[in-house]
């Protein structure tokens, strides 16, 4: 651990560092602070808040010197994601783990105080590194949907249907990622500990808005974490959408002919709406919901309401 309050060592460090921005062609920088600070002193006495506050001075005068690098910030799973850091850098690594039930969990409790565009959420590969877990595309992509997308796999051998849906699915990514980084995240109350209901809604008077006839309103994924005790899923409510327009909801990923769409439901024929889509009242849609599909376990549907 270096001794950032010793202003020498701080110096060094923003020296180094301010040469390699200064003499390469680098655009993103992340620090990964990996080391505890639990006998951390300086001159006798312990320093970890010095310390803390010699880092942001760090951070401070490389954004001066280096206005278009982006930092992301990252420690033992988003361990230094306090507000002090925030207001210094460009986004958050939230874990090194990237197998996407995990990252379910992780992403729905750092949601809960950092917004969906300040959290790295990457596509990984098929069987996840840290719990050699294996997932459908459409569960991994799905999960990375709501944040700072990016892709976190050697797509160099990915072929055939799954390549075209891959491509699907950045493009949506690139469609609504307007919505996801302006639009107010919304998480429903659900029944069991299986089910998550999550999404983001289009503030009003925007160019993704409500108000604006036709536009994308809002996207929700329906997700399934493990197997659920009751036999049907039921209505589910959809909260945030004004209660006095109508929608039109559609089930948009996976879809139809997507290498995935037959793994994703437990059914063999799901609730009749999710062919075609259905057209239902923000109030109906709130109060009395949908009837959703069952999904399998570690399965995920992403559904569009669009504003008529």
């Amino acid at each position: 651990m270096i001794d950032l309050v010793n202003p020498e060592a701080w110096q060094y460090i923003f020296n180094r560092v301010d040469a390699l921005l200064r003499e390469n062609n680098i655009s993103y920088l992340k620090w990964d602070q990996n080391r505890d600070q639990l006998e951390h002193g300086h001159a006798g006495r312990s320093s970890v808040h010095e310390q803390t506050l010699a880092a942001y001075r760090l951070f401070d005068e490389l954004k001066r010197s280096h206005p278009g690098v982006e930092i992301e910030s990252c420690s033992s799973g988003g361990a230094r994601v306090d507000l002090g850091i925030l207001e210094r850098t460009d986004r958050i690594w939230a874990s090194d783990c990237n197998d996407a039930l995990e990252r379910q969990t992780i992403q729905r409790w750092t949601g809960l105080v950092v917004p969906p565009e300040l959290v790295g959420g990457h596509v990984g590969p098929t069987t996840s590194h840290t719990t050699a877990r294996t997932h459908d595309l459409s569960f991994r992509a799905i999960t990375a949907l709501f944040g700072h997308f990016g892709m976190e796999w050697d797509v160099r051998g990915v072929q055939g249907a799954e390549r075209e849906e891959l491509k699907r699915f950045i493009a949506l990514y690139k469609e609504h990622r307007g919505l996801i980084h302006s639009g107010r995240m919304v998480r429903a109350d659900v029944p069991g500990d299986s089910l998550m209901l999550h999404g983001v809604v289009a503030p009003s008077g925007v160019s993704q808005g409500t108000d604006l006839p036709g536009t994308t309103a809002a996207l929700f994924a329906l997700v399934s974490t493990g197997t659920a005790f009751a036999e049907q899923t039921g209505r589910i409510t959809i909260p945030g959408l004004e209660p006095e327009r109508d929608y039109r909801v559609e089930a948009i990923f996976p879809a139809p002919g997507d290498s995935d769409y037959a793994h994703t439901f437990t059914q063999v024929q799901p609730p009749a709406w999710l062919a075609d889509g259905a057209v239902a009242g923000g109030r109906f849609l709130a109060e009395v919901g949908l009837p959703m599909p069952i999904l399998n376990p570690e399965h995920a549907l992403v559904l569009r309401f669009t504003a008529l």
